[in-house]
Parts: structure tokens; C-alpha cells; sequence
């Protein structure tokens, strides 16, 4: 019937090919920034910045217990938790449910379910984004998106006058 298949699945990321080799438990917390390659779970609570390994194919879970005070920067992220902090996504992003995120989210391809809330702005990039020198000043996706927005505005101004 219709549904099926993706009640089986439950999203792509779930898959049996995805391999989460590093869990942080709802009873861990950290302090501190965290490196990651390969697949992070996060059922605890981390109050710094996640940032996956450059030239990966990393992904990062934040499961319906897990909370970050911190800004995520993997290729593929999945948020069922909540996130303090700014999301960069240079591949893919996953908003399940109970996905709670106070910060903007930098995407190339997102997908959102109903219940999910973004108290932040969405910007979209046309061309999935290196996750190289992300700083806790100005990121690369941040100078790419002003980027994009002053070519807008001044395209728009060029037509104007």
C-alpha cells in the first residue's frame, strides 16, 4: 500500500550502509569543540563546536535526547534534537520531527518534516559547500552567502537605474 517502502527506511540516512562508529550517550556531556569522521550519534548533551573531518563523507545524528550549544559542520547532518547554534550542511540535511534549531541553516539539500522548527534563516547553496576553514568568526558558507546576496542586490540595483 502506499507508504510502505518509506516506513521500512525511514529516511535515506537510516539505511543499514551507515555505520555510526562514535556515540556520545544521554548520559555525556562535553565541553569543548569535536573533530569527527565517519558517523557521530548524539544522544548527550556537547556545549561546543562538531565539525567532521575535511574531504569526508561524514555524518552527524542529533537523536530527540541530543542537544548542541555549538555550531554543526558535517556533509550530511540529521537534527531530531535540539541545536543552539548555527547548522552548515554542505550536502545534505535532515529536519525530523522534534528538530529544534536556534541558528541559521547553511544547506544544499534539505529535507523538513512537519513539527520541525528553524528559528533562524534557511540559505540555500546551489552547489554542495566545502567545509573547510569554518571559524567561529566568519565561515566560508557565511562570505558565500554574502556573496551571493550582494550579487542580488546589486543586480537588482543595476536594473534599477
Amino acid at each position: 500500500m502506499w507508504g510502505k517502502s518509506k516506513q521500512k527506511g525511514k529516511g535515506r540516512h537510516n539505511s543499514p550502509n551507515i555505520h555510526f562508529d562514535t556515540l556520545v550517550s544521554s548520559k555525556t556531556q562535553i565541553e569543548g569543540d569535536l573533530q569527527f569522521s565517519g558517523g557521530l550519534h548524539i544522544d548527550g548533551l556537547i556545549r561546543g563546536t562538531i565539525r567532521a573531518e575535511e574531504d569526508s563523507e561524514a555524518i552527524v545524528r542529533i537523536s530527540d535526547i541530543g542537544e548542541i550549544d555549538g555550531d554543526v559542520i558535517a556533509p550530511h547532518i540529521i537534527v531530531n534534537g535540539t541545536v543552539h547554534g548555527d547548522v552548515y550542511a554542505s550536502k545534505h540535511i535532515e529536519l525530523a520531527k522534534n528538530a529544534s534549531i536556534k541558528g541559521n541553516v547553511y544547506y544544499h539539500l534539505i529535507e523538513m518534516a512537519m513539527g520541525a522548527e528553524v528559528n533562524g534563516n534557511l540559505v540555500h547553496h546551489k552547489e554542495p559547500v566545502s567545509i573547510k576553514n569554518h571559524d567561529s568568526g566568519e565561515s566560508t558558507e557565511t562570505k558565500a552567502a554574502e556573496q551571493v546576496a550582494l550579487k542580488a542586490v546589486s543586480g537588482s540595483d543595476s536594473n534599477n537605474g
